[in-house]
């Protein structure tokens, strides 16, 4: 099984920017430990991280020909792009919703995700595990979904 895992906007400053709230791991060294966690799974992992709203779309509709799953922390598009809520929602295999911290714990309007709806679940406030959390959770479930269905 393969699962593509998309990163959005500003997590390529993961370790540099509020390490207090993103913790001090940066994006490669966090991508080398899901690495690590597929093979024990026997899984391959694609990753991909942009700040632009068009190409995580462009990677969702290519993960629908290529992949078994996503895990998605798409940042701040969270909580608005209903661009790529639709590209989710068009894809036939889950996604897995993936946040560094507990987006409920702060700001208001954090707390609430456009996205959420459209993916298998939402796993937030574990920092880098939470990724590891999604690996898990899809090599369970990837599987199983009909393509045809969802």
């Amino acid at each position: 099984m393969k699962i593509y895992v998309i990163n959005g906007a500003n997590l390529n400053l993961l370790g540099k920017r509020e390490p207090e709230v993103y913790g001090y791991d940066t994006l490669d060294g966090i991508n080398d430990e899901i690495r690590d966690k597929a093979a024990d799974l026997g899984l391959e992992c694609e990753f991909f991280q942009h700040n632009c709203e068009g190409e995580i779309i462009d990677r969702l509709h290519e993960a629908a020909l290529n992949a078994d799953g996503v895990i998605l922390n798409a940042g701040a598009y969270t909580h608005y792009s209903y661009a790529i809520r639709d590209a989710i929602s068009s894809i036939k295999i889950p996604v897995v919703e993936t946040h560094l911290s507990n987006v409920h714990a702060r700001e208001e309007f954090r707390a609430r995700s456009v996205i959420a709806p459209v993916c298998e679940g939402v796993i937030a406030g574990f920092g880098k595990h939470g990724y590891l959390l999604a690996l898990t959770a899809l090599s369970e479930i990837a599987g199983t979904i009909d393509k045809t269905e969802r």
